[in-house]
């Protein structure tokens, strides 16, 4: 049997757990020697991939705040610390899913021990600045939400903590390129690549116990 000492868990960005790109990710964590867990943090609610004329983001994300995502990783966690034998765990946390991790940060209390996060969305300086472990961030030079001035501001922010940082840009992509981007555009297929070398290698680092 796989052990379950190292895990994963991926909190995913609106288009949920079953758009096959954010599997696809897991198999790659899967492969790199970590037990994956990819929850619906949605109850079946999630962002259509073609959003339909008259979708309001706005008007979704009030069915999806921390009081209503937030009891759905604890039982995640529970679980994954409990019957499932998990040991350490990494968070990993795509767009929706990256305050979350940010949240979450919090070594030796049974919730995540390790973060990382692509293109993050709506995670406040004040959830960054109480992070309580190894942290790091993958961003677009495109991204019109986690923009240049959030991640100066983001920089400011972790350079003042005592704890391991850090802040990848890649440039010619947009936000959501670690999920979804045009892998028939080289600059495009190599920062989504390279974004999750960076998770793999930040996970190896600071988080994987033989």
């Amino acid at each position: 049997m796989r052990s379950t000492k190292n895990a994963i868990l991926i909190l995913s960005d609106g288009i949920g757990h079953k758009f096959v790109n954010a599997q696809l990710i897991a198999d790659e964590f899967a492969a790199s020697g970590y037990f994956v867990v990819l929850p619906d943090l949605f109850f079946g609610d999630t962002i259509p991939l073609n959003r339909p004329e008259g979708f309001e983001v706005s008007e979704w994300i009030k069915n999806h705040l921390p009081e209503h995502v937030e009891p759905i990783i604890d039982t995640v966690l529970a679980e994954m610390r409990g019957p499932l034998g998990c040991k350490r765990i990494g968070g990993v946390g795509y767009c929706f899913g990256a305050r979350y991790v940010a949240r979450w940060l919090r070594p030796g209390t049974g919730k995540l021990d390790v973060g990382y996060t692509a293109h993050p969305t709506m995670m406040s300086p004040e959830e960054l600045a109480d992070i309580k472990g190894p942290f790091s961030i993958a961003a677009a030079t495109e991204d019109v939400i986690f923009t240049k001035e959030k991640r100066h501001e983001s920089e400011e922010i972790l350079a003042k903590l005592d704890l391991p940082y850090q802040l990848n840009l890649f440039s010619h992509v947009y936000h959501g390129f670690a999920v979804r981007c045009d892998l028939s555009v080289k600059k495009q297929k190599i920062a989504k690549e390279a974004a999750f070398a960076q998770a793999v290698q930040w996970f190896n680092s600071y988080l994987k116990e033989e």
